[in-house]
């Protein structure tokens, strides 16, 4: 090694009065002493003898290839960057350096810089196969970042992160990639994941923008608003001219606010402002999931309580698209499928609530639905005489009175033999609704959706309406229909 190799005037006192040759001598030492450390795989102390090395003879391209080599190892790749481009600059010819130089690029992500180093071992060693693979190695990345440009643009989250973690084999310590990978994992509803990638990153480097901008992304849609904004506005304290971070900012305060102004509206009962206020509040960001659903499962409430059971019944249906597991916008629907009588609807709703939610409540919720599928599927004695199921003793009366004479067969006597059966049909019907209802013991029992037929109470083919109609009349003899003019009846007794 030549005397100039060693420069006196960067070293230790001490050091001075050895002679060229001696401080060779030494350094040399140290540099097998390293290389002894990193066959043991203690890169750490073969850090140390490399530095002192390089201490004694700082223009020694090849300490600082050992130590680029060490610090590889020990994942410190910027530093062995550095170590790298010293030991090109000292030596152009290199081979070794150029190859760690890229190899550093590669992991570090650069890839366009890594092929330049790749290219220029070639050049000195045409035959480097190491130089070769790790030059496809680089391509190969380069391929996978414009794969991953294109599908960020068309939206397709699910290939930047296949392309991310490809290109991450080979750059590992891309911080680039991971907070690309990261962010589109946010985006595809994958959270923890998402924020592992980030938060590794943080662990590194606290300051780094892009970790926090992601960090506060995955918090923005899982709903926590208001400490996603504490990490955009500490993302642009580190870089203020942070788009993504800007515009993620601004959106997550105006969601927030207008979900309040929905909430605020609803308290006060003014259920028509908080409707328009939570339809705006879903324009504002279509990415954000499970605020949407609860915006969507919001409105519902508030349609509901406007008597917009479809537009309730729809938006509930939007918040479970968004959100599979939202237990609220289940019990939601199930509600208004069973205000707007579609009770088989009702009951899977309220099935796939039990199924997650194994309550006491959720049981009796299930349990009630059945039960009105059951009722619904038989004959609805209310709806037959005209009556709410509200109604009282007189109302019932009146309403078989009304009924029944419109329904009776000698009022249809001169109809089609089609006509008369259909009148007929309803006349019996009549009856049944009223021999029920006019009794409190089957009306209970029927409200409670027990089977009459069960419980011993003639409903079938067998029941005699007419004997209710003269019960009901209470006429003493025979009873007629006499018409007074066209398409007009009387009925009297004889």
């Amino acid at each position: 090694m030549a005397s100039e190799d060693c420069d006196a005037l960067n070293m230790d006192p001490d050091m001075e009065l050895l002679s060229d040759e001696e401080l060779e001598r030494e350094a040399e030492g140290f540099k097998e002493q390293g290389n002894a450390f990193y066959i043991n795989k203690d890169y750490a102390e073969a850090f140390n003898y490399y530095s002192k090395a390089i201490d004694m003879c700082p223009k020694n391209a090849s300490y600082y290839g050992n130590r680029a080599a060490t610090l590889m190892m020990l994942y410190r790749y910027r530093e062995a960057l550095e170590d790298s481009q010293q030991a090109v600059r000292l030596d152009n010819d290199f081979t070794k350096g150029h190859l760690r130089e890229g190899k550093c690029h590669l992991s570090l992500g650069n890839a366009m810089a890594a092929s330049r180093c790749f290219q220029r071992v070639l050049e000195l060693d045409p035959d480097n196969s190491q130089a070769q693979q790790e030059l496809k190695n680089a391509d190969s990345i380069l391929e996978y970042e414009r794969m991953a440009e294109i599908g960020f643009e068309k939206r397709d989250f699910r290939m930047v992160v296949f392309c991310m973690d490809r290109a991450l084999e080979a750059a590992a310590a891309c911080h680039r990639f991971k907070i690309l990978k990261a962010e589109c994992l946010a985006l595809l509803g994958r959270y923890a994941e998402a924020q592992s990638v980030a938060s590794d990153i943080l662990r590194i480097d606290s300051t780094n923008a892009d970790a926090l901008y992601v960090r506060g992304l995955c918090l923005y849609y899982e709903d926590c608003i208001e400490k996603a904004v504490q990490f955009f506005v500490q993302a642009l304290r580190m870089a203020p001219d942070h788009d993504k971070a800007r515009l993620a900012c601004r959106d997550a305060k105006a969601l927030k606010a207008k979900k309040e102004e929905g909430n605020k509206a609803f308290k006060e009962g003014n259920y028509e402002a908080a409707y328009e206020l939570y339809s705006e509040a879903l324009t504002i960001d279509p990415n954000n999931i499970k605020t949407n659903a609860k915006l969507y499962c919001n409105r519902a409430t508030v349609g509901s309580k406007l008597k917009k059971l479809e537009q309730a019944i729809e938006d509930c249906t939007k918040a479970i698209k968004l959100d599979e597991s939202y237990i609220k916008a289940y019990l939601r629907r199930a509600q208004c499928y069973t205000d707007t009588e579609q009770h088989e609807e009702a009951v899977r709703d309220y099935e796939k609530v039990y199924q997650t939610e194994r309550t006491k409540e959720h049981k009796h919720l299930l349990k009630h639905a059945q039960l009105e599928l059951k009722k619904s599927k038989r004959k609805d004695y209310y709806k037959v005489l005209g009556v709410n199921k509200n109604a009282t003793e007189d109302e019932i009366k009146k309403a078989y009175r009304k009924r029944a004479l419109l329904h009776h067969p000698d009022r249809h006597s001169g109809a089609s033999p089609e006509l008369q059966k259909e009148e007929e049909k309803k006349f019996k019907e009549v009856g049944e609704a009223f021999s029920v209802l006019s009794d409190p013991k089957k009306k209970s029992r029927y409200d409670s959706g027990q089977d009459l037929e069960e419980d011993g109470m003639n409903m079938g083919a067998d029941f005699d309406a007419n004997n209710i109609f003269k019960t009901f009349f209470g006429g003493p003899g025979g009873f007629s229909f006499e018409a007074s003019g066209p398409g007009n009846f009387f009925f009297q007794f004889g």
